[in-house]
């Protein structure tokens, strides 16, 4: 911010008699003399127009000017640059007006400073509004408006420009180049463009860099310009061919990859297709024929590739997100315009390059009235579902209570119907949704008999010293080797990466893994839960899922206390802690143990889980080989259950109490030790056991 800043003329121009860098400036700013100011600005000169700070003026950073002595001189005020004013983060010199604004008018009526700058928050699947174009849509809608485009005037063309060859069509299907020759690139580009820019972050450079990004924020359709002379023969957009080399605007030199586009000619590549130009043909104030481009590039082949090499420019923001396929004309006619205008030059007819089977199409979308009211919770007004989907530049054909709706050009972000209804919402107001009661459904009981037992568990798991562990769905085929079967596993044809390459048949990798890192890191005594699906093929194909509970611990069997000796758990301690899971969820009595063969777990410290006659997991301590892969000293135990087998249990019965005395027998039976290891015992006495 800053005050007493006025606008003045340069009438004269002395030596400072003390300072070879120094000069004395006679200055005109409409006051019943001229001042005398000591400037050393390289660029000031008689006869031209310049911000002045005068005596009392306060600039940013609460910076008074005071009447001083320079070098022996008396200076009434201080001749502004832009950077002085708080306009520019650097300037080279002074800030010089245009020849027209009256003098000693205040600065900010001349040049409109006290208008609104409005900062916009776009989330990434609005890309249509990186435009005042968009932007007036927007408004327009909200206004019941109407949109204002920018009037291009036609103009002669004569001459050709080069040649246009689509080499890559489905990452290019639409290209434009037009020259223009006799540019005289040392002019001066106006206060009003220089000003739009500056207030939308963007510094002057060059006339015709300034008009393309002038049209690219109008317009939302990045633009570039090449030097003429730097092109051999035509011009072709293309994939990078191997080891290609390309030197950026930036100096930043690149060997480019194989999927990266570039725009080349008969000899070179000469930009990095919608990112940024070549330093091979790129303008300089010496240019006096350049060659304008305006294309549409798919935002799959943009995706991603500034960033890969260290990137992200104005026109790589836009191609990411869509930029209107059918505005390149218009955008190119635009920057022509302005270029003549104020460059002079004559513009050549264009080179259109278009294949149209692989410019995006949109898809109608259907979408009924009910959808909508069920969507948003009431009825939508009835009337209003063409008036706002047309205003959004939407085309709607009705039947009945159906609509089907053709997204515009620019809206890439509407895809279903929950779009168009999200749109519907967004116009009307959601200010304007009627409040209703929540109605509030008695759940069935088999609901909270399915969510109340894990709850449950989680609180019991909990108090038993575990911490829950949420991890994901994909792991690594190493270490699902390791930690469970893996001949029925699901694997993914493009995985993210190779650590999470397959979809995990069991809890205990993921659980594994959690562990050894909190172990690697001084966590000695370390005991994880999880609840979570294992997934499977069967000999269908069929992907099949089931919901599992996994735990695993390491360490002492207590806390430390001085009540008890410290101990390592064991094997009953993990199997003392999944019984007390069997017993909360009242299934204890239907739960037997047979000793079986598991390739990650302790042949002698494991066992198979059964509820009745059903094979539902397993506990135990893991095989000494897994624990040397995950580079653990002390033992690790392990349990994991098909939980959703289990979790239906019966609800608790009320019976009355007996009005007999309890009676109690000892029995005392010698069995052959191989019945026992047969496991012909328990089953018998689970036969018998309702007539004990």
């Amino acid at each position: 911010d800053f005050t007493g800043v006025v606008v003045g003329k340069v009438t004269a121009l002395d030596a400072h008699p003390n300072a070879d860098k120094l000069r004395l400036a006679s200055v005109d700013i409409a006051a019943e003399a001229p001042l005398q100011i000591v400037c050393g600005a390289a660029n000031v000169a008689v006869g031209m127009l310049a911000p002045v700070a005068t005596v009392g003026a306060v600039l940013p950073g609460n910076f008074s000017i005071k009447k001083s002595k320079l070098r022996g001189v008396e200076s009434y005020g201080m001749l502004c640059s832009e950077s002085e004013l708080g306009l520019a983060e650097k300037s080279a010199g002074l800030m010089e007006l245009p020849a027209d604004l009256p003098i000693g008018q205040n600065i900010r009526e001349a040049l409109d400073l006290d208008d609104e700058i409005i900062e916009i928050g776009l989330t990434p699947n609005r890309g249509d509004c990186l435009s005042m174009l968009g932007v007036a849509r927007e408004l327009a809608v909200a206004f019941e408006s109407t949109v204002e485009t920018p009037e291009i005037t036609a103009l002669e063309n004569s001459g050709t420009s080069p040649a246009v060859h689509l080499k890559a069509p489905e990452a290019c299907p639409h290209y434009i180049a037009r020259t223009i020759s006799g540019v005289n690139n040392r002019a001066t580009s106006p206060l009003w463009l220089v000003e739009r820019l500056r207030r939308a972050g963007i510094r002057s450079l060059s006339p015709v860099v300034d008009i393309s990004n002038y049209v690219m924020l109008a317009l939302g359709v990045p633009m570039h310009a090449f030097d003429a002379a730097a092109i051999a023969g035509d011009i072709s957009v293309r994939t990078a061919e191997p080891g290609e080399a390309l030197t950026l605007l930036d100096g930043k030199a690149l060997t480019l990859d194989a999927d990266m586009l570039v725009i080349a000619d008969d000899d070179k590549a000469i930009a990095l297709a919608g990112i940024m130009g070549g330093a091979n043909s790129v303008i300089d104030a010496d240019t006096s024929e350049l060659v304008l481009e305006a294309a549409w590039f798919n935002p799959a082949v943009i995706a991603g590739r500034a960033r890969r090499i260290g990137f992200h420019t104005d026109a790589s923001h836009r191609f990411e997100r869509g930029v209107d396929y059918t505005l390149q004309a218009q955008a190119i006619d635009l920057a022509t315009q302005l270029i003549v205008e104020i460059c002079g030059g004559q513009a050549h007819t264009p080179s259109v390059a278009t294949d149209t089977e692989q410019l995006p199409t949109r898809k109608s979308i259907h979408v009924s009235a009910a959808q909508i009211d069920a969507v948003l919770g009431f009825a939508f007004p009835r009337h209003e579902i063409a008036t706002i989907l047309t205003c959004l530049g939407m085309t709607v054909e009705i039947e009945g209570e159906t609509y089907q709706v053709t997204p515009p050009s620019y809206r890439f972000d509407i895809t279903i119907a929950e779009d168009l209804i999200e749109e519907l919402a967004r116009v009307w107001g959601y200010d304007k949704v009627p409040v209703a009661s929540v109605k509030v459904e008695k759940l069935a009981n088999q609901a909270q008999q399915d969510l109340t037992p894990r709850r449950e568990l989680q609180r019991l798991l909990v108090d038993k010293g575990y911490h829950e562990a949420i991890s994901y769905s994909f792991i690594d085929e190493k270490t699902a080797g390791w930690l469970s079967n893996t001949t029925n596993s699901v694997k993914l044809m493009n995985p993210l990466s190779a650590e999470l390459a397959v979809m995990r048949t069991s809890l205990l990798p993921s659980l594994a893994k959690a562990l050894s890192y909190n172990v690697n890191r001084q966590q000695h005594d370390v005991r994880l839960y999880e609840f979570g699906h294992g997934y499977a093929q069967d000999k269908k194909g069929s992907v099949l899922h089931t919901e599992k509970l996994a735990a695993i611990a390491t360490g002492e069997a207590l806390p430390m206390q001085w009540g008890y000796r410290a101990r390592a758990m064991d094997f009953f301690d993990i199997k003392g802690d999944l019984e007390f899971i069997f017993a909360q969820l009242g299934v204890l009595d239907d739960i037997h143990y047979q000793r079986a063969k598991h390739e990650f777990l302790h042949p002698g410290q494991s066992a198979t889980v059964f509820y009745g006659e059903q094979n539902i997991g397993f506990v135990g301590a893991l095989h000494p080989g897994v624990q040397k892969n995950l580079d653990i000293d002390s033992k690790i135990f392990a349990f994991e259950i098909d939980i959703a087998t289990i979790i239906h249990h019966r609800s608790p019965v009320a019976e009355s109490l007996s009005k007999y005395p309890e009676i109690r027998r000892d029995i005392s039976v010698l069995v052959i030790f191989r019945v026992i290891r047969k496991a012909w015992l328990l089953p018998f006495i689970y036969k018998i056991k309702p007539k004990l």
